[in-house]
């Protein structure tokens, strides 16, 4: 498994998340979680989302998200649980 703790060295600048997709995510990095160790999710604040056209396609004053590798989606609810790949 990826070691993000290296994440705890940029809180309080302005970092920049880029996913395989094109699309980013821009903020100032506020806090990790947990605060010390590897990271398994981060604060945001003042994130813009920017698609892969490089347009925001939305402003949040602040944002929670997961930095790590999404190894697969679920259906939590429905009439039978299954993958998504």
């Amino acid at each position: 498994m990826p070691d993000y703790s290296k994440l705890h060295d940029l809180v309080s600048h302005r970092v920049n998340f880029e996913f395989d997709t094109g699309a980013r995510i821009v903020g100032y990095l506020s806090a990790c979680q947990p605060a010390s160790g590897p990271v398994e999710f981060v604060v945001v604040k003042k994130a813009e989302l920017i698609d892969s056209s490089g347009r925001v396609v939305r402003h949040a004053d602040e944002l929670t998200l997961c930095p790590n590798v999404l190894v697969g989606v679920r259906m939590d609810e429905g009439p039978r649980g299954r993958d998504v790949r």
